[in-house]
């Protein structure tokens, strides 16, 4: 089994999407991740549950190619009727860029109902309602950084060369966007089994920075988010096999594995 982290996190990173982890670690130097393996189109059904619990929502990934570009949505259903919808765009000409940006959360499993979007031109717009308050709406200007990525997260871990670090950034709603700084690190690979077959999987660490002053004001109140993590089937065709990490801004780390379709039985 893979390790499992219990933690509590107070900065959201969302996101799926994931290179042998012996070796010299290249240094960490924040630009656009260059393009190893070329994406097409894909999908997937994940589950999503608690490190330790039992599954609370099912979830489809899909990437479509479009033109120039990679489309991808991200859907978690929840049992409670709560439902998580991520998308975004982007191209992979030479180095991966972000384009596009949305998500939306509603639903009992998340305390703001948010509508957030952005461009790589900076704009932004985000619609939300915390429970009992009415709606508000934010939209205005960030200074985005080549190499934000959400959504991206796993696409870009498994195009880092053989025990790399890497220094990207993210666009975090709490509901208010906020660029963060996600430094990435091997950290060694865990055994998990498939049937009767043992496989490893590289172990991938994120850790926000939120910047000196507000790192130090997170130490001191308590409130520094934990880490990330991410495990893939490393090789020539590396894959995604499962991440830990939080949906909101101070809300619960999640587990996201994949999942195999189930057949009804057969009629006789």
């Amino acid at each position: 089994m893979l390790p499992r982290s219990s933690a509590r996190v107070r900065v959201s990173v969302v996101g799926l999407a994931f290179v042998c982890l012996l070796g010299v670690r290249a240094p960490a130097v924040a630009g656009p991740v260059a393009v190893r393996f070329v994406e097409g189109s894909a999908q997937t059904f994940l589950t999503l549950r608690p490190p330790s619990g039992q599954e609370i929502a099912l979830g489809e990934f899909q990437q479509v190619p479009k033109g120039h570009t990679i489309q991808i949505q991200l859907v978690f259903r929840f049992k409670d009727g709560s439902v998580h919808d991520e998308r975004a765009v982007f191209s992979q000409r030479e180095v991966f860029r972000l384009e596009r940006y949305q998500v939306h959360q509603h639903g009992p499993a998340f305390p703001t109902t948010l509508e957030a979007s952005f461009r790589d031109d900076g704009s932004y717009a985000v619609k939300f309602r915390k429970k009992d308050k009415e709606e508000e709406i934010d939209k205005g200007h960030l200074d985005l950084p080549a190499d934000v990525y959400n959504a991206m997260v796993t696409i870009l871990l498994k195009n880092l060369p053989k025990g790399a670090t890497e220094t990207i950034h993210v666009v975090a709603f709490t509901p208010k966007p906020r660029v963060v700084k996600l430094d990435l690190s091997p950290s060694g690979e865990d055994v998990f089994s498939v049937g009767h077959l043992q496989r490893k999987a590289s172990h991938y660490i994120g850790k926000p920075d939120l910047g000196a002053l507000l790192g130090t004001v997170a130490k001191v109140v308590g409130k520094h988010p934990p880490h990330y993590h991410f495990w893939f089937l490393s090789g020539e065709a590396p894959a995604f096999v499962a991440a830990e990490l939080p949906f909101y801004t101070d809300g619960p780390v999640w587990r996201v594995e994949l999942t195999s379709p189930r057949w009804p039985k057969a009629k006789r």
